[in-house]
């Protein structure tokens, strides 16, 4: 990697999550003990002994503060290898205010938002604060100035004209509700100790492994030698990696270094190159079974199993792929792209012959989620054990107690960014609930849509987006669905296709322009502008801002009906989303190049296809016939006869 290159992922480092220590032997070594603490407390608690959910979430967020303030300095000019007084201040603060909390906790519990005395008040600010300064450091100021103005909305919302007016609440109410059970310690904070932290584990466990590497490796093998092989190559393995990763930005980071050279080199442009792997590794948080961090928040609020979450979201996710991959191509066809030569790609036999081993945990997750129905801690308990016991099979995978005690102990500081990011989005979540105003936005979706539910899921889609610029997808999506939802509900959306519309748009929040941190990061490897990366990858995932809107009509597409309807709803949606993406590139098989009129008609089936529904699918079918007949037969035989003499 070129000096240029690095500098430029060092600077999106520094943007999106903070510039990291390098400590020495000693501090590295407590670190790596804070780590193990953290790691056999969750397990101790899930696995073996529940408690109560205040001093769960408060110590679950102790332990990631103590990881985030000595790894993550404050400041740009602050000490690399060493933790500044600050830190410690920062870490003690939270400290005192999380045992104040469980010291009274029998008391707390029944004053924290309702009758607070001066001492809540305090160590509610305070804890408060310290979040906030947690999230800086991790994401940056997007979310602390969200969390803001939403505490300042609670402070002086009543001076406010209009809908956002409310009755006003006083610092002591506000506060402390925020960092009760229904801010701060609410579902985020849930999903991240209860879920996240585990597959976290799990993921440094694949790493320690190389099973993350044998990832690419089988991409290549797979999809590499085809037209267009590298940009392929890219869907499988962010589909792989993106799905345990739960960031778009760390997925386009960790698989682009690999991807976008490759990419590049067999002859996409730079823009293009960017634009695919920024795609494809957004979407790697809509596959199940992981789906990033939302799913979990998801479940919790729908009160339903995360296997029924993982399952609704299958087709979607395929679909987003098959449009990914025929975008991919058809842009290969229309520029005469050719696929990596065979002899310089792993073999897919001989791969799998020495390192399948190593798919076999990700299929027993998947197994004992979906077919077993087992709690998500538990599916993962088993698949790293099998994990660890497979990796004995090949020496350079073998999981030896170094490396198992590496994941155990310094993989919890992955989570860093997870539990910071959880904390300060039950910061929104609490305001919006203290204020009402997720009931005031469903109500003026409604009156300005006139309850019409296309205009009222276009206005969810943009707000979203807005929403969501700058933001992980955890907290775009926990802040749009709070608020959001109820108005789809209302108006008939099946509460599940509701949450799963949100949750989408949350994620391409990531890819749309002006704020498109994966694009972004996307262009620093591909030594391309950011801006451009931004809206082609937008046009290569334009299938990704009509699937949802397809699964909010049809909810067949989210497996919810009789096998009838959903093999024909996904019959013609897999067409449909191909002919978009024919449409999208102007070069369709058996066609060649297409006219800008013959790609709006196409474009037009394509809709017609994808929308559930016999009516709308025959007409489809019927322009894409006709589209067949006009390029295939009449325009030929026209062109041929008028050609001058």
């Amino acid at each position: 990697m070129d000096t240029e290159l690095q500098n430029k992922l060092d600077k999106l480092h520094d943007v999106e999550i903070g510039y990291k220590r390098t400590l020495g032997k000693g501090p590295a070594a407590v670190l790596a003990g804070i780590g193990f603490l953290m790691t056999f407390f969750h397990v101790y608690v899930l696995l073996f002994r529940a408690i109560d959910p205040w001093i769960f979430r408060s110590i679950h967020i102790l332990f990631g503060s103590a990881l985030l303030f000595a790894l993550i300095p404050g400041w740009k000019k602050a000490p690399r290898d060493r933790i500044h007084p600050v830190d410690y201040i920062f870490f003690a603060c939270l400290c005192i205010s999380v045992v104040y909390i469980l010291w009274n906790l029998e008391d707390v519990i029944f004053r924290m938002g309702v009758d607070p005395t001066g001492w809540d008040i305090l160590f509610s600010i305070i804890f408060t604060v310290v979040v906030l300064e947690m999230v800086r450091r991790t994401t940056g100021w997007a979310l602390v100035i969200t969390a803001v103005v939403a505490i300042l909305y609670g402070s002086f919302g009543q001076y406010l004209p209009g809908f956002l007016t409310h009755r006003g609440y006083n610092i002591s109410r506000l506060f402390t509700y925020i960092a009760s059970l229904d801010g701060i310690m609410s579902v985020p904070i849930q999903a991240s100790a209860t879920y996240v932290f585990i597959f976290v584990i799990f993921g440094a466990f694949l790493d320690a492994s190389g099973a993350s590497m044998f990832f690419v490796d089988f991409a290549k093998s797979v999809a590499g030698g085809y037209r267009g092989g590298p940009g392929k190559v890219s869907i499988v393995s962010s589909a792989m990696i993106g799905t345990v990763s739960g960031s778009s930005v760390a997925n386009v980071v960790v698989d682009g270094v690999f991807n976008i050279p490759m990419m590049k080199a067999s002859g996409f442009q730079s823009t293009v190159a960017g634009a695919v792997e920024a795609m494809n590794s957004t979407a790697g948080q809509i596959v199940p079974p992981v789906m990033g961090t939302a799913a979990f928040i998801m479940a919790e609020i729908l009160g339903i199993s995360y296997a029924k979450v993982c399952i609704a979201a299958i087709i979607p996710a395929a679909l987003y792929y098959v449009a990914a991959y025929f975008m991919i191509d058809f842009y290969a066809a229309k520029n005469g792209l050719k696929g990596v030569p065979r002899h310089e790609l792993p073999r897919f036999w001989r791969l799998i012959g020495e390192k399948g081993y190593l798919l076999i945990p990700l299929i027993l997750l998947i197994i004992c989620l979906m077919v077993f129905q087992m709690s998500p801690f538990r599916g993962v308990m088993w698949a790293t054990i099998a994990l660890v016991a497979l990796s004995w099979l090949k020496k350079e995978s073998r999981l030896t107690i170094g490396k198992i005690w590496t994941a155990l102990s310094v993989g919890p500081q992955s989570a860093i960014e997870i539990v910071a990011t959880c904390a300060a989005a039950g910061i929104i979540i609490g305001v919006i609930s203290l204020t009402g105003l997720g009931g005031k936005f469903a109500m003026i979706i409604i009156t300005y849509s006139a309850g019409n539910l296309l205009l009222s899921l276009f206005f969810t889609m943009c707000i979203t987006i807005i929403l969501g610029m700058g933001l992980p997808t955890t907290a775009a999506y926990a802040i749009s669905a709070s608020m959001l939802t109820p108005a789809l509900i209302k108006l008939g959306v099946a509460p599940i296709a509701s949450h799963l519309f949100v949750f989408y748009f949350a994620c391409l929040s990531a890819i749309t322009p002006p704020v498109a941190v994966a694009a972004y990061a996307a262009a620093a490897i591909a030594k391309a502008r950011a801006w451009n990366v931004g809206w082609a990858a937008t046009m290569f995932a334009s299938a990704g801002f009509i699937i949802p809107f397809m699964f909010a009509y049809g909810k067949e597409l989210l497996l919810i009906g009789g096998p009838v309807a959903i093999g024909m709803a996904t019959i013609t949606s897999i067409f449909g989303v191909i002919l978009l993406s024919a449409a999208v590139q102007g070069w369709c098989i058996r066609l060649g190049n297409l006219s800008y009129f013959e790609r709006a008609l196409m474009l037009a089936g394509s809709l017609l296809l994808m929308k559930p529904g016999w009516v709308t699918d025959v007409i489809g079918v019927a322009i894409v016939v006709a589209i067949y007949f006009w390029k295939a037969i009449y325009k030929k035989r026209g062109s041929s006869a008028l050609a001058p003499g």
